[in-house]
């Protein structure tokens, strides 16, 4: 055999037969001296093999192993929808880190809210049917000291709680599969999963369409009799259990809580009182019993921050006057989170139900969000120094209205039309030129001199406009409510 012609086992292992244009084992150098010995070989074949795209990877046990691992790397959790992005559960190292930076405090950081007092006052009242005796507490006591893990801790402890009628649910140890990722105090975080949850199925709240209306309310997605906009949770540890690690599950459970109820609030043009938390959660271990108040404030920097703040710790096991004191606490809570949630639920629906009846699609009122930590605000970018919102001249056209009002109304409204009202964008703008349906106007490069003399000229007007027309989001058209009840819409020769 020629000494420059290759064996049949070099030239399998370099240029298998099922793949012609696979990168070659071997350095280019080597490849390159068997192609100038092949001249039946095809040029463009040639080509192919011997001017790779990068430099090949030499096939040793480290480099496969890089593959491998390359390949797992890949690989994502199902019940990430973004497929790529990787979540911190709430018992993987580095939980408490990220969820400090997102906001969420523990007790020790915490606040206490504004009505501390009056929530004490309502766990620690009378029930109007009696405890159970002693023998049922010894029992308890016994079975719970038994439970070799957490599960059996959850259904002794189960026992506590208080059952209610059809419409409002329970469930056990699920995520939150509906809540929308990365919305600020859930950056980076695996959806929250509490080992109980208590709240109103979504069909309470119809006809108001919660989830379309507030996303994430629903707990759980593509489930109609999801539990919606929940007011308490609970997370329990086994015997060997780390109490610190559900504190800091159940900070995570409030603060998912705590959102949805200010996004609820804010949809009607409502919120809490500063510092007032409506939100509970409890935790134990089924031989100690710990509750939680929950709100949201912002801090010195801003940003908002969620507080946990401890309202009572009682034994279970120590006496029996003790283990009625915590069985009490415990269903106290669930009632005032029902409370809450049919409360929060009759004032959607009556606020939706006047929305439509007044001709009107429901319009969301939301108070503006406050920053999160790590995130720059919305209004970073706009209207740099150097930039104006230059106004264009009003369309003189009569503004139609649905109905008739009083002649006051009437020339009120047209008034208003003629001096404050600019249409979005003027029929002689560029198509390219960016413009604002709040600010109606388009931004255009000016000298500084400019923008001093032009822009307290432009900030009332910019600010009646805002104050004075609605847009409609299913039509896309502007209108104005009146106070005896009458709408006026801007006509569509000045929208254009």
């Amino acid at each position: 055999m020629d000494k420059k012609q290759t064996s049949p086992e070099l030239l399998q292992a370099e240029l298998p037969p099922a793949r012609e244009e696979q990168v070659p084992a071997n350095p280019p150098s080597r490849k390159r001296q068997l192609d100038s010995d092949d001249d039946a070989e095809p040029r463009a074949k040639r080509a192919r093999a011997t001017r790779p795209t990068s430099e090949p990877a030499r096939l040793t046990r480290q480099n496969l192993a890089r593959f491998n691992k390359m390949g797992k790397k890949k690989t994502s959790d199902p019940s990430d929808d973004s497929g790529s992005t990787k979540t911190t559960s709430t018992t993987s190292s580095g939980f408490a880190i990220k969820a400090r930076n997102n906001g969420i405090l523990e007790p020790a950081y915490s606040k206490p809210p504004a009505n501390l007092e009056d929530i004490r006052r309502r766990q620690a009242k009378s029930r109007a049917t009696a405890s159970p005796p002693e023998s049922v507490y010894n029992d308890y006591v016994d079975r719970v000291e038994g439970a070799g893990n957490e599960a059996t801790v959850v259904v002794h402890t189960s026992e506590l709680l208080k059952k209610y009628p059809k419409g409002y649910r329970q469930a056990y140890n699920r995520a939150f599969t509906n809540l929308p990722g990365d919305v600020g105090f859930n950056n980076g975080l695996s959806a929250p999963q509490p080992d109980l949850i208590e709240g109103l199925e979504a069909e309470e709240y119809r006809p108001f369409p919660a989830d379309d209306y507030l996303p994430g309310a629903a707990l759980y997605k593509d489930d109609p009799r999801s539990i919606t906009l929940p007011q308490i949770a609970g997370e329990w540890k086994g015997p060997a259990g780390d109490m610190r690690e559900a504190g800091m599950q159940s900070a995570y459970d409030g603060a998912a809580m705590v959102h949805a109820r200010t996004q609820a609030l804010g949809h009607m043009g409502k919120s809490d009182p500063p510092g007032h938390a409506s939100i509970t959660t409890f935790t134990t271990d089924g031989k100690n019993i710990n509750f939680f108040a929950h709100y949201a404030a912002e801090s010195e920097d801003g940003t908002l921050e969620y507080h946990q703040f401890p309202i009572k710790s009682t034994s279970l096991v120590n006496s029996h006057g003790e283990h009625k004191e915590g069985r009490r606490g415990l269903r106290n809570a669930q009632d005032h989170a029902r409370e809450q949630s049919y409360a929060l639920k009759d004032q959607l629906k009556e606020h939706y139900k006047q929305q439509r009846s007044s001709g009107l699609h429901p319009i969301a009122e939301g108070v503006p969000t406050l920053p999160v930590p790590g995130t720059e605000p919305l209004h970073a970018y706009e209207d740099e120094d150097d930039y104006e919102v230059v106004e264009h001249q009003p369309v003189h056209q009569p503004v139609h209205q649905p109905t008739q009002p009083t002649s006051s109304k009437h020339k009120s409204s047209k008034t208003h039309s003629h001096h404050s009202h600019s249409t979005p964008h003027s029929s002689k703008a560029p198509s390219s030129t960016h413009g604002s349906t709040a600010s109606s106007g388009q931004k255009r490069k000016v000298s500084s001199s400019q923008t001093s003399s032009q822009t307290s000229s432009h900030a009332s007007s910019r600010h009646r406009h805002k104050s004075y027309w609605k847009k409609d989001p299913e039509s896309g058209r502007y209108y104005h409510k009146h106070s005896d009840g009458t709408v006026s819409w801007l006509s569509d020769d000045d929208e254009e």
